[in-house]
């Protein structure tokens, strides 16, 4: 419930009773008024409802409360270009945990991530790849009573950005939460634009811990239907666009050599990939001569 003055006449309402929603209310609320903060090239955030613009901009820096997000990274591909003057498509083929399509997917690319040809190096422009890193978490603003929840994209640049002082690209930060053990969701976190970047790019800063009502608020928040769709839904949906897009046939993944436990960094040159490095087939060790080989013991080491 807010707080506006809507009512052309209001009744008396007992402050002692809480009113809460039906089920009904429940069930069509988070998906008829889906909510998402928008971050800009401008260096401003916008609210949206449904895709519309609601209020006015806010420039530099806003304070929210991290409630939910995936384990993995999710992975969106569009085999079009981007074109303000078009009619906007759902995405042709996105993972939620960024290891294999998803069945409502249209364009399906490859049966799983790792082999998909879109997640090759050289696959999209400039040199990256054509299927795009992100992460969405769902929020709530500091200091809004309301506790209404939106959704945040977390582009691929803002995942892997360098920590500089107690500022951090989302992977970095939470590592840093986790290495002071500090729940995400128990904290003030501080999301701003880098004004040291040659593109857009977001850094992650925590502010404060969560007061005992903000605390209780999230709680709430966190039962609400709407905040695990936030995390689960491409912002093409959370806007409320269904058309889709061409239908495109997928080529035969090439032959990639992969290591089986990828690492990622942060490339300079291409800021908006994580780098997979592959490992390097380890030379065999000259046999030891047998005298020398007993007199030794083996030793394990953790990889």
């Amino acid at each position: 419930m807010t707080n506006l003055a809507i009512f052309k006449n209001q009744t008396v309402v007992s402050v002692g009773v809480q009113r809460e929603p039906s089920e009904f209310a429940k069930a069509t609320m988070g998906s008829n008024n889906y909510r998402r903060i928008q971050a800009n090239t401008n260096g401003t955030f916008k609210r949206l409802v449904n895709g519309e613009q609601v209020g006015n901009a806010v420039r530099g820096e806003i304070d929210v409360i991290i409630i939910a997000w995936l384990n993995g990274i999710s992975r969106t591909f569009y085999k079009e270009k981007y074109d303000p003057n078009k009619e906007a498509t759902l995405p042709d083929c996105w993972s939620n945990l960024g290891d294999a399509p998803e069945d409502t997917a249209a364009n399906k690319q490859s049966a799983n991530c790792v082999t998909c040809q879109q997640n090759v190096k050289g696959s999209g422009d400039n040199g990256g790849k054509a299927c795009r890193y992100q992460r969405r978490i769902a929020v709530v603003l500091a200091n809004d009573p309301t506790g209404e929840v939106y959704q945040f994209n977390v582009p691929a640049k803002s995942l892997f950005g360098t920590s500089v002082g107690n500022k951090h690209g989302f992977v970095g930060y939470k590592k840093f939460l986790d290495a002071n053990n500090a729940l995400m969701d128990n904290v003030i976190t501080t999301i701003s634009f880098n004004s040291n970047a040659n593109t857009m790019e977001l850094q992650f800063s925590p502010e404060r811990l969560t007061t005992d009502e903000e605390y209780h608020m999230v709680r709430e928040a966190q039962k609400r239907p709407e905040t695990k769709a936030y995390i689960m839904l491409t912002v093409a949906q959370t806007d409320g666009v269904k058309k889709q897009p061409p239908a495109v046939e997928a080529k035969p993944a090439p032959k990639v050599a992969r290591s089986t436990e990828p690492e990622y960094e942060f490339d300079a040159d291409a800021p908006s990939e994580p780098v997979k490095r592959v490992a390097k087939k380890q030379e065999a060790a000259p046999a030891l001569k047998k005298s020398i080989a007993d007199a030794v013991s083996a030793w394990g080491e953790d990889d």
